[in-house]
């Protein structure tokens, strides 16, 4: 599955899961409005890491954090073969 196909269904299983409505998910949602609360996404970047044995928060390199859900798929795709 692509990393941004994988992303976007991670988002909605996990919501799903919370029982939280999510916006609808483009790449201009602003991760603060997308209907998870911070637990829903510590949840998110946790089954990521599983899928795609990697962490983008973890690293030793300095990120810009991500504001918005295509920044963050993009965070993803730059690191993910």
């Amino acid at each position: 599955m692509p990393v941004r196909e994988q992303i976007m269904s991670t988002f909605r299983q996990v919501a799903k899961e919370q029982g939280r409505r999510l916006a609808p998910l483009t790449d201009e949602l602003k991760l603060t409005e997308c209907g998870l609360d911070s637990l829903g996404f510590v949840l998110v970047v946790g089954l990521l890491e599983k899928s795609f044995n990697f962490d983008p928060f973890d690293s030793a390199e300095e990120i810009d954090f991500p504001t918005t859900l295509g920044d963050f798929i993009a965070l993803y795709e730059r690191r993910v073969p």
